[in-house]
């Protein structure tokens, strides 16, 4: 997931192609379906982004009682209107009557706080819980931001790839050299400091254990001179979300795939290329693109139908973007990487959402 933040933004408005009453307010690539004639090209308002959780008040103020996602109808999801997807909340709370919105534009102040305004966090299912543990060694995963809302975190024609997002769940492992051992975590507890103890009825666990990834870091951290490895890699398949890619997470051996490796050298934490590294060695999310930089581009291959099975057996959720050469982006002010979601996958019907 990536962080939360509201923020006053410019807008370009364009026209509804389906509704007389109704025009898109653009902010960065998305686009949130207005009121006509609410706001014109150049206006400033506040942009609630997708996974919000909207206090009553605010709901009730925006008229939007009832028509927003979850059991509370109080969280912000991209849906189609008259035709078109919607993404986020354009608005101008009262509660900001008084403030200088050019300045907050220009500050880039978040006012999530002071509206009540809070990050949605998926429920956990028994499977992908259980007893915890503080690991303060452990290696984070890091907050993916849309490239939707940053189409400038890289450089038109710069190097990419692309890889495949898997809707399943994020499985944390860090090998610990000198005596160390593993610590595996979801990324909701990682992000907390906690590692899972070992359960043969964990989701994580199990799926560590059958693919033998603790062995696979242990080797790799011996040949980096590494003092800790982290693998991170999805858990996916029947039982775990409702895309399963033709695999069964309910086994002794879930469906798994590594997406990212980062080690400690040298007392550096450095990000490295899976592809590089576990070829042959553990199951890796596809490749789907290599290749210049061009958000049309990204914003095609995150459309389409899934590879991992070779199936095609259903959407595809998305794609994952980075630079060939591992950066620092100050636009997002941490590591240069980003995602891209499938219109209908946001969209989809019954779809599942946890951790």
């Amino acid at each position: 997931m990536s962080t939360l933040r509201v923020t006053a933004e410019t807008l370009i408005i364009h026209e509804h192609p389906n509704a007389d009453a109704l025009e898109l307010a653009q902010v960065g690539l998305y686009r949130a379906v207005v009121a006509k004639g609410a706001y014109r090209t150049g206006d400033i308002a506040l942009y609630i982004p997708e996974q919000a959780v909207l206090p009553a008040a605010l709901i009730e103020e925006l008229g939007l009682t009832g028509r927003l996602a979850g059991r509370a109808a109080d969280r912000v999801k991209a849906v189609r209107l008259r035709g078109e997807l919607s993404q986020g909340i354009v608005c101008r709370p009262r509660a900001l009557a008084d403030v200088d919105l050019a300045a907050a534009v220009a500050d880039g102040t978040d006012f999530a706080g002071p509206l009540s305004v809070t990050k949605w966090v998926p429920p956990v299912p028994p499977t992908m819980s259980g007893e915890v543990e503080g690991a303060p060694g452990l290696l984070p995963w890091v907050d993916i931001e849309n490239i939707q809302r940053y189409p400038d975190v890289f450089a038109p024609g710069e190097p990419v790839i692309l890889t495949e997002k898997l809707h399943g769940t994020a499985c944390l492992l860090t090998y610990t050299a000198d005596g160390g051992g593993v610590q595996v975590a979801s990324k909701g507890f990682g992000a907390k400091g906690l590692a899972l103890k070992e359960d043969p009825r964990n989701l994580y666990w199990r799926a560590i254990r059958a693919h033998g990834v603790p062995a696979v870091a242990a080797r790799l951290a011996e040949e980096l001179g590494a003092s800790r490895v982290g693998v991170f890699g999805e858990v996916y398949g029947a039982g775990v979300q409702d895309l399963a890619y033709g695999a069964d997470g309910r086994g002794a051996a879930p469906a798994y795939a590594v997406f990212d490796v980062s080690a400690e050298i040298g007392g550096q934490v450095v990000w490295l290329s899976p592809a590089a590294l576990l070829t042959g060695r553990l199951p890796l999310v596809p490749t789907l693109y290599e290749g210049p930089y061009a958000i049309g581009k990204v914003l095609e291959v995150a459309s389409g139908r899934e590879t991992v099975s070779g199936r095609a057996l259903h959407l595809r959720e998305g794609v994952v973007i980075r630079p060939v050469t591992e950066r620092f982006s100050p636009v997002v002010g941490g590591r240069a990487i980003a995602k891209a979601v499938s219109p209908a996958y946001l969209t989809r019907k019954g779809g599942t959402e946890y951790e």
